[in-house]
């Protein structure tokens, strides 16, 4: 199974009414046992911190999320937050976030809609109406234009489907080579209605035997349509080898996009942070562990860094 290829477990002695006392006493008086807390939670599962969630609410009839967003600060907070909120909600959120107001945060919107299963994206659908009354294709339609609003249009419709057809994918293959490789100016069309529509979309990218059509999106295409396609065409490939360059690049260079890093090392930690790791350290000439150690400091570096949960130096 795809889930035991995360760092973080179940916990298999767990006690939710024990563990929302542990967490309330490093809460309580003055100061924080920030590492406390961190230690607990990471050594809980998503699920099992939804449990504890609600243990706390009826032995102390307080929120633990406001809680804990009393209490801690800065980048540490939102990393404990993010791990405390329920995976789907998460991503509903982040979305709802990437698109509400003045401008829109791309970023976000590609690397989730990019990497969720079809099921996982018509969960996320159903949330974000749930929660925000909203339909989430029309949000995202006001606040974008162009091919990148209707590949993400597609990719919210969840259509593309695990049953893979041999001659189609061969027969898809083949379009992305002429669309691409072949062509004086990539057909960005034809992409989007394989990548995001096709059955065998996926399958069709891995059959490439060359990088001819990655390379022609990186050519003839520009700015967030160019992200959005690569980020399909690396997923269709690979999804811990997108999520390993998406962490590299997100702590590369000066300064550290944490949001991002928090995001990826949050969603990826209970399904395929090992995968991730191995792609990393294949790919760069350093390990997952040993960047975050860099470029981090403090409570947030430590929690990140059980988050890895091991160096492949």
């Amino acid at each position: 199974m795809q889930a035991s290829r995360g760092t973080v477990k179940a916990s298999g002695n767990f006690n939710a009414n024990a563990d929302a006392e542990v967490l309330h006493k490093a809460m309580k008086g003055l100061g924080t046992d920030e590492e406390a807390i961190l230690k607990l939670v990471i050594a809980r599962s998503n699920a099992q911190r939804q449990e504890i969630k609600a243990a706390y609410k009826t032995l102390f009839g307080k929120d633990l999320i406001k809680d804990l967003q009393g209490e801690l600060t800065g980048k540490f907070e939102t990393l404990i937050v993010a791990l405390m909120t329920a995976p789907i909600t998460y991503d509903v959120e982040t979305l709802h976030k990437a698109i509400k107001g003045a401008g829109t945060n791309e970023k976000p919107l590609v690397e989730i809609l990019a990497s969720r299963k079809p099921q996982q994206v018509k969960d996320i659908v159903a949330a974000y109406k749930k929660d925000y009354d909203h339909n989430l294709e029309d949000d995202v339609c006001h606040d974008t234009s162009g091919h990148f609003q209707r590949l993400l249009v597609i990719l919210l419709q969840a259509s593309r489907q695990t049953g893979l057809q041999q001659e189609l994918i061969d027969s898809d293959a083949q379009a992305l080579f002429k669309a691409g490789e072949q062509k004086f100016g990539t057909d960005e069309q034809t992409f989007i209605t394989i990548l995001g529509c096709s059955k065998n979309g996926k399958a069709a990218v891995a059959a490439l035997q060359t990088n001819s059509e990655y390379e022609s999106i990186n050519r003839e295409t520009s700015g967030h349509l160019k992200h959005l396609l690569l980020a399909v065409v690396k997923c269709a490939r690979s999804v811990p080898m997108y999520f390993a360059e998406t962490l590299y690049h997100s702590m590369k260079g000066a300064g550290t996009d944490d949001n991002t890093l928090i995001r990826v090392m949050v969603t990826r930690s209970e399904v395929d942070m090992l995968d991730i790791r191995a792609e990393f350290r294949r790919l760069f000439a350093c390990s997952l562990h040993s960047m975050i150690k860099g470029d981090t400091g403090g409570h947030y570096r430590n929690a990140l860094l059980l988050l890895c949960g091991g160096d492949d130096a």
